[in-house]
This record gives C-alpha cells, structure tokens and sequence, in this order.
C-alpha cells in the first residue's frame, strides 16, 4: 500500500486494455498507473492519495495522440482569422475589413480556412478579387489544405514576387496572362516570400522543408517563437491530447522544444522528423541520425523521416493513375520518380528509420508502397512500421498491400468529403468509381490494416472529439458508396491505442494498465451514452500527461 498522487473515482474508465476494459477508479503514483480497478481495488492499492478527482461519472480515457499535426504552424495561426465555412463576397469582406480594423500595424493580414471556391464556383480566388476585400494592406488567405495561398496585389508587391520568381519544380508561383503574378501561389516554396511577412517571420513554416532559418533568429525572436509553441502546447492540452506526432521538422523546432523540456514545461510529448525534400542527397540523412541521437527522452523524439510525394486533389496536384474527371489530360505528379523513391526509401530503412510519406492519389499511394516493398527486399522484413499520410484515393489493387507490407494507414476522419466537409469539389474531381476507395479507413481497417487517426492540424480542427465523431458518423456521399463509419471502440483507438502502436509506445501508453504512463484525459460527460452525432458536444474536463494534471476546464 501507498499514497498515491492522484486518484479519479466515479468514472467510467474506457481503458482500451482487452484484460480489463473497463473500471471505475484510477490512481497515479511518479508519473505512471498505481491501479486500475473498483473504489476497493484502488483503496486498497493506496488508501490515501494527495488530490482526489470525482469524475461524476464521466468517461475517463487514455490521453489523446494525434498522429499529424504542425504545431509550430498551428500555434502561429491560433490567432489568425479563420473563415472555416464562409462563404460570399460580402460576408468574407466583412470578417476581413474588421480584423483589419482590430489589427492596424500588422505587416500582413493572415486568414485561414480559406476554401478554394469560397467566392463561388465561377470565381477562382485571384489578387483582383482579393483588393476587392482589402485594397489597400496585404492580405493574404490560407487555404484549409495549407497547399494553396492566395494573396493580393499589396502582398505580391510587399513579397517581390508580383512579376513572377523562378521556384524548385513542384511549386508554383500562377502567372497570368499580363505577365503579373495571379495571386496564387502553389505549395511551400511558391508562397514562402509572402509567408515570411508573418509575425513570426515565416520561421513558423520552414519545417516543412526542413530548412534552417536563413539567418540565427536572434534573442527576441527565439523568446516570440518559443512562446508561439508553449501556446500549441496549452491548446492541445485543452483538447486532451498527451501526445502529437509533428509532421514538419528541422533543427531549430527542436531546439525550441528542448528548451521548453528542459524548462519541464513539455507538457505534450512530442515526436519531430527530419524533412526529406526533392533533390536531396542521401547523405543528408546523416542530420536525421544527429536528430535522433540529440532528441531522445520519453517527452521528444526525434526518430522518423517526412517525405512528400505529391500534392493534393483540390489543386490538381494529388498524383492520380487516370486524369481527373474535371481536367483531361492532368493527372498531377509525384515528387520522386519510381526508382529515386525506391532507393530513398531502402537508404532510410536500412538506418533502422519510420518512414512517413504524404500521398494522397492513387498513384501517389502505389509509389510509396512500391518504395517500401523495395526497401524490404532490400534490407529484409523488420517491424518498421513504415506509414502513408492521407491515402484519400486508392487503388483497389493496391489495398491488400498495406496489411502485407506491415503499412499504417494513418488517416484523418474530417478530410473526408461527406463529414466535416461538403462532398463537393472533390466528387466532380475524382468521379463516383474512384470516390469508392476515397478515404477508405474501415475498408482499411477490414483489409487487416492498422489504421491510425489524427487532425492535420492547422489543416483541420484540432479536436479529437470531432474527428471520433466524424468516424463514427461520415456517411456515403452518394448511394452505394462503400460504409465508412466506424464503432466507437475502434474509434477511440484511432487516437489512443493505435498512436501510441504507431510510435512504437504500445507498450508505455495509449492503454490505461498498472506501470503504463500517467496520460490520462477526463471527459465532461459519458462518451458511450452520447449519441455519435452529438460527440463533440463533450468537451475536456481534465488533462493529465505523465501525472501532471496540464489542464482543467473548471480551474480557479
């Protein structure tokens, strides 16, 4: 017997152990799980505790992991405007003209959540339809997707791009008619001059390239960077969520990180990759080792490897096997050619490496299986755990493959069309028979694969509430699509369970046993009494990583 740091009682504990599914109390000791079990099991197992939590009789869970997420960039736009489902000039001018108002001496008005239609379907979002909004300050809009932004006329100018710049292939800065830039600007590269007007200096978007800032930021700037992180890290917190997965990286953010560590104000673990990008050389990989070794403790990892493959379907930059239904003769492209990926993938797997490939077409999705298939043979079958990001078309060809070659399907439940997002554009696009394996986690999942969930944010809401819901819930966008939905067990596990398998952790979290780690998230209701559709209504009472209690809805 001892006395135990914290105890939760009354609850409805979903412990996602199949040894014991359920329980009704919990105590934590150090950092871990003391007990698990009934008011008696844990009374006995500490009789005493320094804090007592009373759940009322609301879900408790293992702590949240989203499995994809850009912190520092998410952190950077929490202030930002975002017009998430607005539509219509009058209404988009209004929202913008009064944050203009509110925020006099910004270099760059930033509005995020920006739909690719959201002026209608015959008007594309240009820099003349964007000085109609705002003519007189840049302004520049963020597509929901983070592949697309779109400025006006003062911040092409501002950027020095209104006349075009030559940009690595895969990027694009659209150029009209005129010879003066259209005002949309394709991928990192292609908007990077106009992202580096933010306030925090564009540094904010460099890990998606895994480049260095071009210049040491000095003091200042590392403080104002830091505490743009620290505040992501509060907002996951406030989500319930103990651990993220970041889908960007260079050495910089992780030195920020290490310093918050260091500083024991981590209060999300952490995994950060290292950024391989077209035309790098296979040496360069050798910074990934210098990332693993540096970042190694049980709140920050550095001990994966982000790649991207092709683009996404709004833009036409997804790489298809067949044209898109609304443009013959493009099928996008991928980043690598065949051969090139195969052997990166062989180099980066052979160094003992995750792999984690964004690829959303089908082509895209067969590339990289082919890689990874490639790096097996090479290298022989070892527990990789190698990972494709999206995966929202696939070929029926290619869906077995994912469970024979030991592939996560690491998914996001509110990219679907038909859940969180309207089916339209992306049905016109791809067309109903290749909308049939569109975003296809329980297909996946049924197939024998493991299948892991997560947000994408800033690309999506954060909440993982919301995105068990809209597993749960997304129904076919037309009749005789294939059922999609998912039970809210598997659900759940899509951001606990299969997170935590995901990084390699199932045996330190992402189940509520004896001796695991103390991630821990209280609910403010029953989640299994709650009907599906009504999910995100509950929100976080409690957040508690490594038994630090690192959010409370109701704290004084």
């Amino acid at each position: 017997m001892s006395t135990a740091d914290l105890i939760i009682e009354n609850a409805r504990i979903v412990t996602m152990n199949p040894a014991q599914p359920f329980a009704e109390a919990i105590a934590l000791k150090d950092g871990v799980i003391l007990a698990v079990g009934s008011r008696a099991d844990i009374a006995a197992a500490a009789p005493t505790a320094r804090r007592r939590i009373d759940a009322g009789g609301a879900s408790v869970l293992p702590g949240f992991i989203d499995s994809h997420i850009h912190l520092f960039t998410g952190g950077a736009q929490l202030n930002s405007l975002s017009l998430a489902g607005v539509t219509g000039f009058d209404s988009i001018a209004r929202a913008v003209r009064e944050r203009a108002a509110a925020e006099p001496s910004n270099d760059l008005l930033v509005v995020e959540q920006a739909a690719y239609f959201m002026f209608g379907e015959q008007e594309p979002i240009t820099r003349h339809v964007l000085d109609r909004v705002l003519p007189d300050r840049p302004l520049a809009f963020f597509a929901s997707d983070h592949h697309t932004m779109w400025a006006n006329t003062p911040a092409l100018k501002l950027a020095g791009i209104l006349h075009g710049r030559q940009v690595p292939p895969g990027n694009e800065i659209v150029m009209g008619a005129d010879g003066l830039a259209t005002g949309e600007l394709r991928e990192f590269e292609g908007f990077a001059p106009v992202a580096r007007l933010t306030p925090a200096g564009g540094r904010e978007m460099l890990g998606l390239q895994g480049v260095e800032p071009s210049f040491p930021p000095t003091p200042a700037q590392r403080a104002i960077d830091k505490g743009i992180i620290k505040q992501a890290l509060a907002y996951c917190a406030s989500l319930g969520i103990t651990s993220f997965h970041n889908m960007d990286g260079n050495f910089y953010q992780l030195e920020l990180l290490g310093e918050i560590e260091a500083a024991g104000e981590l209060t999300v673990r952490g995994r950060v990759p290292f950024r391989f990008i077209p035309g790098m050389a296979l040496s360069e990989l050798e910074k990934a080792v210098e990332m693993r070794r540096r970042w190694n403790s049980d709140r920050l990892k550095a001990d994966f490897v982000k790649i991207f493959m092709d683009g996404v379907v709004e833009s036409t930059t997804a790489h298809m096997l067949a044209d898109y239904d609304t443009a013959p003769g493009v099928r996008g492209s991928s980043y690598f050619e065949p051969a090139e990926f195969d052997a990166i993938a062989t180099e980066i797997d052979r160094l003992g490496f995750q792999i984690t490939v964004h690829a959303i077409g089908d082509a895209a999705v067969n590339r990289t299986l082919n890689g990874y298939e490639a790096a097996r043979r090479a290298n022989g079958v070892r527990d990789s755990r190698h990972r494709i990001e999206h995966i929202e078309i696939l070929a029926p060809a290619d869906l077995p493959r994912f469970a024979e070659l030991g592939v996560i399907a690491s998914m996001q439940p509110t990219h679907a069309p038909g859940g969180y997002y309207p089916p339209e554009p992306i049905l016109s696009m791809v067309g109903r028979e290749r909308m049939r394996l569109a975003y296809p986690w329980q297909t996946l999942r049924n197939s024998g694969a493991r299948v892991v969930f997560a947000s994408d944010w800033p690309v999506a809401p954060l909440d993982p509430l919301l995105g068990i819901k809209t597993a749960m819930t997304r129904g076919p966008v037309f009749e005789g699509a294939p059922d999609e939905r998912q039970s809210l067990a598997d659900s759940i596990a899509g951001f606990t369970l299969d997170g935590a398998f995901t990084e390699f952790a199932e045996a330190s979290k992402g189940r509520l046993a004896p001796g695991l780690a103390a991630d821990i998230v209280i609910l403010t209701g029953d989640i299994e009494a709650t009907a599906p559709q009504d999910i995100d209504t509950l929100k976080v009472a409690t957040t508690i990583c490594g038994g630090h209690v690192t959010y409370e809805r109701n704290a004084a």
